[in-house]
């Protein structure tokens, strides 16, 4: 599972540098399936999602991957970034 897991991850970042959105949600999704408890991999589905507009789903990533790492400071900052744009949105 981790190596799958590691697999996915890449090719979603890879997907998601390219713009394809819906391969980068698909490979990143399955790559948290299979490693949950890895903050990177949770921080750039957030990525993922907020790039595609779901902005409810990567505030779950983001809190997820500062709750898994609370170190994890790209992800603090994506976690910021987002709830300010979710306040601004109401």
């Amino acid at each position: 599972a981790t190596v799958e897991g590691a697999r996915l991850y890449h090719s979603g970042t890879l997907a998601l540098e390219r713009g394809d959105l819906p391969r980068a949600i698909a490979d990143l999704e399955g790559a948290a399936e299979r490693v949950p408890y890895d903050a990177e991999v949770h921080n750039r589905l957030g990525v993922a999602y907020a790039a595609a507009g779901r902005r409810d789903e990567a505030l779950r990533e983001f809190r997820s991957a500062v709750a898994l790492d609370c170190d994890h400071v790209v992800a603090a900052r994506n976690l910021r970034r987002a709830q300010g744009e979710a306040g601004e949105a109401r």
